[in-house]
């Protein structure tokens, strides 16, 4: 039995070596004698390699053999036939940088007869470059650093629901700069022998730092009020990946979970008004989170 079952698993391993020598029609030829010796023997033989013989495919990655569709466990009760392709091999260095803008701004804008003379600019960007490396195929972990901007101007507003509720605002300005560390763990799934598209996630652990000014006008004089703020958060974004050369690949990436802690101190016109911690969590996408990159791999 013991023999038998080695001679099974030899058998198994010359195919899959037939395979990659001479391409799929050879390794057909050698399902019905693996169906014969499973049979026999009691050996379970995967199914879908026998209904596929192309999941046994390989490619020439740097010396090694790969497998071009990436063994899976399945950890569900059925199994839907799905395939995670090989789409960035193990033992490479990816170089990338992502960068998000939004811009929105009035000029003027009236709604009805309640809100007159809206003047409003705001414009944020952020800048994120990284380095990864692949200690497993389509599996990356790396660093991830983050510079974030966001100016906001409003030099008008004029608010007037009735006889009671009527206001306006006119030079407000808020400005905030952060800058964040992340660990990231990011996980591929490739869409095709090609390797040209695949999508992925990342999961990031964040720690970072900011700061944000924030003036107005209060009973005719001028408060400035400036933030100090420190954040940890653990954040999932998943994303495309289009390779559009050989080593060169865009990406776009969407921000749709996170846990986020958040400590904040408050000063005044140089008098400190205290500190204020907060903890939350995000389900939505995020609009304001979409981020488009380059990455370079060698």
């Amino acid at each position: 039995m013991k023999k038998t079952a080695i001679a099974f698993i030899i058998g198994i391993l010359a195919a899959m070596a037939g395979f990659d020598a001479y391409g799929a029609g050879d390794i057909a030829s050698h399902i019905p004698v693996l169906k014969s010796m499973a049979r026999s023997e009691k050996i379970p033989l995967d199914s879908a390699i026998v209904n596929n013989p192309a999941l046994l495919e390989t490619v020439l990655v740097g010396g090694d053999t790969v497998p071009v569709i990436l063994p899976q466990k399945n950890y569900g009760r059925y199994d839907r036939g799905l395939y995670n392709y090989l789409f960035v091999p193990k033992g490479q260095w990816s170089f990338g940088l992502m960068a998000s803008y939004g811009e929105f701004g009035t000029d003027d804008y009236q709604i009805l007869s309640m809100l007159k003379n809206l003047d409003l600019k705001v414009k944020a960007y952020s800048l994120q470059p990284s380095i990864s490396y692949f200690f497993d195929n389509n599996q990356a972990v790396g660093l991830k650093f983050n510079y974030t901007r966001m100016n906001l101007d409003l030099p008008s507003l004029m608010v007037d629901f009735d006889d009671d509720i009527n206001f306006s605002l006119s030079d407000v300005s808020y400005y905030s700069t952060s800058f964040t560390t992340s660990v990231v763990y990011r996980n591929y799934v490739g869409l095709g022998r090609e390797r040209r598209f695949g999508v992925f996630n990342d999961v990031d652990l964040s720690f970072g730092t900011g700061t944000s000014r924030f003036k107005r006008y209060y009973g005719g004089k001028l408060r400035d009020t400036r933030t100090n703020s420190t954040t940890a958060s653990i954040n999932f974004s998943p994303g495309v990946c289009v390779f559009i050369m050989d080593y060169v690949s865009f990406n776009v990436s969407f921000g749709v979970f996170g846990i986020k802690l958040h400590q904040e101190k408050q000063i005044t016109d140089g008098v400190e008004e205290g500190s204020r911690f907060s903890s939350g969590a995000n389900f939505r996408f995020n609009i304001f989170n979409i981020n488009f990159g380059m990455a370079v791999y060698i």
